[in-house]
C-alpha cells in the first residue's frame, strides 16, 4: 500500500521528533536514574489531598476544574514574594516553554539556546517554524560567541544546566537580560537543588521569565506540573493561548498541597544533596571526572572517557542512566542521583567501592 501524501505542513514532515528518556513498562526492576526522577514519594500531603477529592468524585471529577488555577496560582505567589497576576501555572514546564515560542516568534523567527542543553528547545522551535539557534560552552562553561546585543526573539537557558548540572551564576544572568533585546528564559528545572536562583530577578528585568517544574523536587513528575513567573503582561500573553482547561482537578490539588509543605520540600533536598555529594565523592576517587552539579545528577566521565561503555555495563545490570552521543557529551554519562542504596549499587557495579 502506498503512502497517503497528506497536506502536512513542511516543517512538520521534515523533522525528527523528541526522544525522552528511556522509561521501561516493568520499571519496578530497574534502577530507574536516566530521567532525573525523584527517588523518594512526593508530599503525603499530596496522597491526602488526592484522596479527599476522589472521595466526593461524583460531586467534583464531573465539574470542570478551575481554568485559571486560582489558589494554585496564589499559593506560588505567597511562595515566591510575587503577587498572583505575575505567576501563571502549566502542565509541566514544557507547555510553558511551548507557549513562550507561540507567543513571542513567529515563523522565521530565531530563537536561541545553549548547546548542550535540553534538546527539546530545538523540537519546539522547529514545530513554530522559527529559526533555531545554538551557542556553545568553552571550557569555563562561558557562552561562546554571545553577541553584545542578542536580536533573536528568545533566548533559553538551563540554569543549572542539564546535562552538565553547573550552574549560571546571577551576575551572568543579569548579564544577558540586559543584552538580550527579546525575552531572556531561565529554565530552573532544578534549581531547588542549587545554591542560587534567577527567581527574585523578575520585577528588576521585565524581558525575563523564569521556568519551574514540580517533577524534580516536589516527586511528581506523573502529575504534570509547572509554573512560570513573570511580568504580568508576559503572563497575560501566556493566558491567552493556553488551553483553558490545561491543569485537571487532581493535577491541581496535588500543586495546592505540594507548595503548602516546604518542610517536605527542604527535608528531600538536603537528603539528595548529601547523597550527590557522597556520589560525587566516591567517582572522583577512582578517577572519575565529575561536573560539579547544583542539580539532582551528576555527568561523570570515566578515565577512559568512554561513556557509551560506562551506560552499557549499568544496563546489563538494569540500571538505567542517560547516555548521549553528541560529540560533546558521549565521553561520559548522566547519573540521576537515587537513594543512597541505588547509588552503592551504581558504585558497586562500577568497581568502586
Amino acid at each position: 500500500m502506498s503512502e497517503p501524501k497528506l497536506p502536512l505542513r513542511s516543517n512538520i514532515a521534515a523533522m525528527a521528533g523528541y526522544v525522552p528518556g528511556m522509561q521501561p513498562p516493568n520499571a519496578h526492576e530497574w534502577i530507574k536514574l536516566n530521567t532525573n526522577e525523584n527517588p523518594y514519594p512526593p508530599s503525603p500531603q499530596v496522597a491526602k489531598a488526592i484522596s479527599a477529592e476522589l472521595e466526593n468524585a461524583g460531586a467534583n471529577l464531573r465539574f470542570y476544574p478551575d481554568a485559571g488555577s486560582v489558589r494554585a496560582r496564589a499559593l506560588a505567589a505567597e511562595l515566591y514574594g510575587y503577587p498572583p497576576e505575575w505567576v501563571i501555572m502549566a502542565n509541566g514546564s514544557d507547555e510553558l516553554l511551548n507557549n513562550l515560542i507561540r507567543a513571542f516568534a513567529d515563523p522565521g523567527d530565531e530563537v536561541a539556546f545553549v548547546e548542550p542543553s535540553y534538546t527539546y528547545y530545538s523540537t519546539l522551535v522547529e514545530i513554530q517554524g522559527s529559526t533555531p539557534r545554538a551557542f556553545g560552552l568553552d571550557t569555563n562553561f562561558d557562552l561562546v560567541g554571545f553577541p553584545a546585543t542578542y536580536s533573536g526573539k528568545i533566548f533559553f537557558l538551563t540554569s543549572p544546566n542539564a546535562p552538565l548540572g553547573f550552574s549560571f551564576s546571577r551576575a551572568t544572568i543579569a548579564d544577558l537580560a540586559t543584552r538580550c533585546s527579546g525575552m531572556l528564559v531561565v529554565d530552573e528545572a532544578y534549581a531547588d537543588f542549587a545554591a542560587t536562583s534567577a527567581m527574585d530577578m523578575v520585577r528588576e528585568y521585565p524581558n525575563l521569565v523564569v521556568t519551574r517544574t514540580f517533577s524534580k523536587s516536589y516527586a511528581l513528575a506523573g502529575m504534570r506540573l509547572g509554573l512560570a513567573v513573570a511580568h504580568p503582561q508576559v503572563i497575560a500573553a501566556l493566558d491567552k493561548i493556553r488551553d483553558h482547561y490545561h491543569l485537571d482537578r487532581l493535577a491541581l490539588v496535588a500543586a495546592e498541597a505540594a507548595l503548602q509543605d516546604q518542610a517536605w520540600l527542604r527535608q528531600h533536598i538536603e537528603l539528595i544533596c548529601a547523597t550527590r555529594a557522597s556520589f560525587t565523592a566516591a567517582l572522583e576517587g577512582s578517577g572519575y571526572h565529575v561536573i560539579p552539579s547544583q542539580a539532582n545528577f551528576v555527568f561523570a566521565s570515566a578515565p577512559d572517557g568512554d561513556g557509551e561503555r560506562v551506560y552499557s555495563l549499568l544496563q546489563q545490570h538494569q540500571i538505567l542512566v542517560r547516555y548521549f552521543s553528541a560529540p560533546n557529551l558521549r565521553h561520559g554519562v548522566r547519573i540521576s542521583i537515587g537513594t543512597q542504596e541505588q547509588m552503592t549499587a551504581v558504585l558497586k557495579i562500577l568497581g568502586i567501592k
